[in-house]
């Protein structure tokens, strides 16, 4: 069995179920499976409890694979200190185990760097965040109410002791943000206040007394014996994943006196994330930092989608000779493009860093291509209403082969500077691959700090001093934590030398080592087919797929089957990493151009003798899905099986329902300009002709469809709309349907249960 991972992007999820299913259908080369392969072959298969309790076993060993989710480095008097979050999924709980591990780091001279790895991990499940203070001296754990009704912890930690708990009620606010777009804590430099995002407090609802009679201010606990609780006004929410979620707004706490301000003078037309503090300088104002979204008009859907119009902007925060009720101006530091968001203050605070997804928020296409900029900082807090920004990284249209294509789904560190206070450090893609990257401020000179002859993935977790920890994976290898130590050449230059960790951060199950170690990937470059001058340039150059199979070598004349795997977004894609990720931009190559995409592809594998043409399936959710259903209607002869997840089906009927009803005007139209929250006759015309429904007639392959019933970015009812046709017609479906899942149909259970089905699918009609 082969898998080709087209596009260039992945996630664990789908990288768990593509080892597994290739070490389940591998032709009798895996000694540990081959007892199995005569069950495996059935065609009762499908309907046996046996079948699918043997082939659980090794899902369960891939599924308890940890995740390495963040990673910290402290300075203490006996030298650096690890501390890394990680989380496991728990099936039994049905949610992620978080746990943290920590270690002593040894640098000795002419020695490897070494991690000395606490005995055994400590349970944090239950906490929300954690967030250490600047010098380190202090850890700030935020714990999320797991009820509505109970408060927000906030717990101030030294080296030995807990400090410091505050419990926050829900009158002063909500459930912190603590990911995703609003996701937003610091701490000032005198590690004193620490400034967060949480929901606003519940706005009051109106009261009926037992006569009837309207009052609108009362609050609940005030309500006369016979009064009862009305809904109030309706209010828009972000869409997929912040269902039933508030209004973030802007608090700051006293970590000393547990005092909590909410910060004045920021609409409510503006959700704000990502705060941090301006430099501190006793002879200037401080101010807070944050990112703003408008939403005074439609919250459309923001998970996944940086095309989300946002600006920059800063907010003066009082001090003790102010006038209690002085108000203070919003100054918005990104007026001149659309998007601004990321923000970071140089070491010196000269200078605010920042990335921008201006081309995503002016053209429609939720993800594309990111630039990077910088404000100067006024030395003396005075912010004038005209800002100079200034391009430091611009976004790249067609890069040549082998040189910088741009930046993609880059992340920054809380404090991603070296010690010279002009370098920063940073993790992007690159094609297939992700790297770690250096830039210099003043220069503007880029270069890439991650091997370039590795075959890996590499993303940075911590820096420690300008040496930096980081964590390495492939397609066919588990995450490995990496320290580069930073040198520099006669000409001064700096490079870093990279070494393993002798001790593992985890140790897998021998049968995922041995099924593991059986396994090779590589890339593969695919010529565009039918070649146009209509199509830009980048679009003429060669999709690049990555291809998983076994290193055995294969009996004369036969081939594998081959699972197709077909990347969401749909502005995204996948690369060769262990873990989710984003990456390339193919807006303007929707439909017709992505089905031919693929099929050349598979094309391609199959001339060299990669895949077997009679057992190709192919997989996909959302945007994949789309894909994934488009194919088998537009090439019905090609698959065998399909499996899709929340598939978008029918464009038609989703524009009314979903939360980013803009995805569909851009992929009929290819811009969106044309959107609108009421379309024409013509528009919903034009949404049924590129729909996958559109060619519901042809449809012969069996398809497999896994659903969550509470998504909101492709409600359920547009796969169920397309299975119901397909077995009006007498195609072969299976449905599962996840009550408590959304887009993502991310839950421990949900994640087992929908890849060993879609296994045991796949099985069934790729007889060995």
């Amino acid at each position: 069995m082969a898998i080709f991972i087209l596009g260039s992007k992945t996630d664990l999820k789908q990288m768990v179920f593509c080892y597994w299913n290739l070490f389940l259908l591998q032709p009798l080369e895996i000694i540990w499976f081959q007892s199995l392969e005569s069950k495996i072959c059935k065609p009762q298969m499908d309907s046996s409890e046996e079948e699918y309790a043997t082939q659980s076993k090794l899902l369960k060993d891939f599924m308890s694979i940890p995740s390495i989710d963040k990673a910290w480095i402290f300075n203490s008097c006996s030298g650096p200190q690890a501390m890394v979050a990680m989380s496991q999924a728990n099936l039994l709980a049905n949610k992620r185990r978080k746990f943290m591990l920590s270690g002593h780091i040894s640098k000795e001279s002419n020695q490897p760097v070494n991690f000395h790895w606490a005995p055994f991990p400590t349970d944090v499940t239950g906490a929300s965040a954690f967030v250490p203070s600047p010098s380190g001296l202090k850890l700030l754990v935020i714990r999320n109410p797991p009820e509505k009704e109970s408060p927000t912890k906030f717990e101030i930690w030294s080296s030995s002791q807990l400090d410091k708990e505050f419990h926050i009620p829900q009158k002063v606010h909500g459930s912190v943000y603590v990911d995703g777009w609003f996701e937003g804590i610091s701490w000032n430099s005198d590690e004193t206040l620490v400034a967060y995002v949480a929901e606003e407090p519940s706005r009051t609802k109106p009261t009926f007394d037992h006569l009837g009679c309207y009052k609108k201010n009362n609050s609940l606990d005030k309500m006369d014996i016979g009064s009862w609780e009305g809904q109030g006004d309706w209010e828009e929410e972000w869409g997929e994943a912040y269902a039933g979620k508030k209004q973030p707004a802007l608090f700051v706490i006293n970590v000393e006196s547990g005092e909590v301000e909410h910060i004045k003078g920021v609409p409510r037309s503006i959700s704000v994330g990502q705060v941090v503090w301006s430099p501190n300088s006793k002879d200037s104002a401080q101010y807070l930092v944050f990112v703003g979204w408008l939403g005074d008009k439609r919250k459309l859907g923001i998970k996944y989608c940086s095309n989300r119009p946002c600006a920059i902007y800063a907010v003066r925060i009082k001090e003790p000779k102010d006038d209690a009720d002085e108000a203070f101006p919003l100054h918005n530091l990104t007026k001149s493009i659309s998007s601004g968001y990321s923000p970071r203050f140089s070491k010196d605070g000269k200078f605010l860093v920042f990335l921008s997804a201006k081309t995503a928020a002016d053209i429609g296409a939720h993800w594309v291509a990111e630039s990077l900029h910088k404000i100067k900082w006024p030395s003396d807090g005075k912010l004038s209403e005209s800002i100079d920004i200034v391009d430091v990284v611009q976004v790249v249209n067609c890069p040549d082969d082998g040189s910088f294509p741009g930046l993609y789904g880059t992340d920054l560190l809380t404090d991603p500077w070296l010690s010279d206070g002009h370098t920063i450090m940073l993790s992007s893609y690159w094609r297939s691959f992700r790297v770690i990257l250096n830039l210099n401020l003043l220069s503007g000179e880029l270069s890439r700090v991650s091997p370039n002859d590795s075959d890996y993935s590499w993303s940075i977790l911590a820096l420690n001093g300008d040496d930096i920890v980081a964590v390495s994976s492939s397609p066919v290898s588990v995450p490995e934590i990496k320290y580069g130590k930073k040198v520099l050449d006669p000409a001064g230059k700096p490079s870093w030398q990279w070494s393993n960790i002798q001790k593992p951060i985890f140790k897998c199950s021998d049968k995922v080592m041995l099924g593991l170690s059986s396994l090779q990937f590589k890339i593969l470059k695919v010529p565009v087919s039918n070649v146009s001058e209509c199509l830009t340039e980048g679009a003429k150059k060669p999709i690049e797929a990555i291809y998983v199979s076994s290193s055995k070598p294969k009996e004369h004349g036969k081939c594998d089957p081959l699972v197709v795997v077909i990347h969401g977004g749909p502005h995204s894609g996948l690369v060769g990493i262990w873990e989710r990720s984003f990456a390339v931009s193919i807006w303007k190559r929707w439909i017709t151009g992505d089905v031919n995409d693929v099929l050349s592809a598979v094309d391609h594998a199959i001339e060299m003798g990669l895949a077997d043409p009679s057992r190709v399936t192919v997989l996909g959710g959302s945007h994949g899905g789309f894909l994934a259903t488009h194919l088998i209607g537009q090439a019905p002869d090609k698959f065998v099986a399909a499996a899709v997840r929340n598939p978008v089906c029918n464009i038609a009927s989703l524009v009314g329902i979903t939360d980013t009803p803009d995805w569909g005007f851009f992929h009929a139209y290819g811009d969106k300009k044309h959107y609108t929250e009421a379309p024409s006759p013509e528009d919903m015309s034009r949404f049924h002709q590129v729909s996958p429904i559109s060619h519901i007639s042809k449809v012969k392959t069996p398809t497999l469809f896994i659903l969550g019933a509470m998504d909101l970015r492709v409600p359920i009812s547009n796969g169920l709309q397309y299975m119901r046709a397909l077995k009006e017609k007498g195609v072969e479906v299976k449905v599962l349907v996840f009550p408590n899942d959304n887009h993502p149909l991310d839950r421990p259970q949900t994640d087992y249960e929908s890849f060993l089905n879609t296994a045991v699918w796949f099985n069934k009609y790729c007889k060995l």
